[in-house]
């Protein structure tokens, strides 16, 4: 029989995980200021504390390709295999900064009502 906290702890890890959907998104294309291949784009963003697995992160750069806010170019860098950079496009550019402004309206309007 599940306990009290065994269902907080399931309820807090599912909540958890829907909040850092939508921030993922910011992270990526914050960290894709400098063009990025998927492992370094992952080290950045763990280094950060932002936990991506691979199953999410490379069909979200795809995605945030597609819709014109990531470029990609093949690479090779000192012999080694070809890697695909991701930076950000001239629209992701232009994008990020409101981003940020909508994440810290939202960040300061919910430490208003965690505080009351």
């Amino acid at each position: 029989m599940a306990t009290q906290n065994d269902t907080v702890s399931a309820l807090s890890d599912g909540l958890s995980s829907e909040m850092r959907r939508g921030l993922v998104t910011v992270a990526v294309l914050a960290a894709c200021r400098t063009p990025q291949y998927g492992y370094s784009l992952k080290q950045k963003l763990d280094e950060s504390r932002i936990e991506v697995n691979e199953g999410t992160l490379y069909p979200l750069m795809r995605r945030l390709e597609a819709q014109g806010l990531l470029t990609s170019e093949w690479q090779i860098h000192d012999g080694e295999r070809p890697r695909r950079y991701y930076t950000l496009a001239p629209l992701g550019r232009e994008l990020l900064p409101q981003l940020r402004e909508a994440w810290q309206a939202i960040a300061r309007a919910l430490e208003t009502l965690l505080e009351e």
